[in-house]
């Protein structure tokens, strides 16, 4: 079987969950994001695309729902031993064969919990688990009990988290050797997934965020390619990623000579991360974070140009987001606790002046404070 954790790792896991299913006083849950999936049972797999859930009860009884082209992947990759399949046909009803699933595990009037807020139960999807439940059991929006057993990291995780980071580390280093006036954007991201496939790692969970030019203002990919000019700037915001743990990392490069407006934008964003990392320590908040980031920025007259986030927790994701659910933004009153592995993007745009500057990085809590887990310099990059 192609497990990435031992068995007793996994029992600890279903112990937690069941002690959650208990305080929150459910009977059973219902998973649909596949990073949940992943996380208990190992099951590994882009057939969320497609209607299937696990169904973990109270009393540790597990089964998996999915599609026959998933079967052997269940088998091959996870602990799971109860797979019933669903069959793809015209008239093909997943939610009605979940309910007669449910029935069998004697759960008719029960109270379920549900992972709604996730991208592995599409709306329709959604609205057909609803119908099929309504009148069978209770169901209650669960989306949060795995997703936040997730966010504080086991030391066989942060095994994994580290070695992202350092393959991530790696594909920035190779990077710069391409980087420069005249370089093309194509070969600069074959540089970066390359090395993080050549390392033993995998895709990410989203596309590499790559812009030169107006382009390095923007904060996602984007389809198209370009040459980089003589003075220009290359946005790159990408992750290492080890067995589906992710350690992103975003730069901003100066091809060429760098303008007076990089070197304002480079020395608040250098401010701006020292203080956000200095926030990661136990006791503070998500909330608190984003504060100290807004303070510095805030502080040099930048607010136009700055985001109403910058970052988040990290973990095992799949498509199409690497982002856990736990941001840093204003208000969050999400705590901070040593496990967590967080990533700190400071980032402006300057669309005036059309200059970018980011910075970030991936760091583990500890119960003293943040172990940063990238080795890179924080300088502002130039390739002449």
């Amino acid at each position: 079987m192609a497990l990435h954790f031992d068995r007793a790792e996994f029992n600890r896991r279903r112990v937690a969950v069941n002690a959650a299913l208990e305080a929150r006083g459910l009977d059973a849950i219902l998973l649909f994001a596949q990073e949940s999936m992943y996380w208990l049972t190992g099951y590994d797999t882009f057939g969320f695309c497609f209607f299937q859930a696990m169904l973990v009860t109270r009393d540790d009884r597990l089964a998996l729902l999915t599609r026959s082209a998933d079967l052997r992947q269940a088998q091959h990759t996870s602990i799971v031993d109860d797979i019933r399949i669903w069959e793809d046909r015209a008239d093909a009803g997943p939610a009605d064969q979940l309910k007669d699933m449910l029935a069998e595990f004697a759960l008719r009037g029960a109270r379920l919990g549900v992972e709604y807020d996730t991208h592995g139960l599409t709306a329709k999807n959604g609205k057909a688990l609803d119908t099929a439940l309504w009148g069978f059991a209770e169901t209650v929006d669960a989306s949060d009990i795995v997703s936040g057993l997730r966010a504080v990291k086991s030391e066989a995780e942060i095994a994994h988290v580290r070695e992202a980071a350092r393959i991530g580390d790696l594909a920035f280093t190779r990077a710069l050797d391409v980087i420069g006036p005249g370089a093309d954007e194509a070969r600069i991201l074959a540089v970066l997934q390359g090395t993080v496939f050549e390392e033993g790692g995998d895709y990410p969970a989203n596309e590499f965020i790559i812009g030169s030019g107006r382009d390095a203002l923007l904060c996602r990919y984007k389809a198209g390619r370009r040459v980089l000019d003589a003075d220009d700037q290359l946005t790159l915001e990408f992750s290492g990623v080890f067995r589906h743990y992710h350690a992103p990392l975003m730069r901003t490069v100066v091809a060429g000579q760098p303008s007076a407006r990089h070197q304002v934008l480079f020395e608040a964003a250098a401010e701006a991360l020292s203080a956000v990392e200095a926030a990661l320590t136990p006791g503070r908040t998500f909330g608190d974070v984003f504060d100290a980031h807004a303070r510095v920025f805030d502080g040099r007259g930048l607010s136009a140009h700055r985001l109403a986030a910058c970052g988040y927790s990290v973990g095992a994701r799949f498509t199409p987001s690497w982002m856990d659910r736990q941001m840093f933004y204003r208000d969050n009153p999400e705590p901070i606790v040593p496990g967590m592995t967080l990533f700190a993007h400071m980032i402006l745009m300057d669309s005036e002046t059309g200059t970018a500057m980011t910075l970030g990085r991936t760091s583990l809590v500890t119960a003293t404070g943040p172990e940063v887990l990238s080795t890179l310099p924080l300088d502002l990059p130039v390739r002449p």
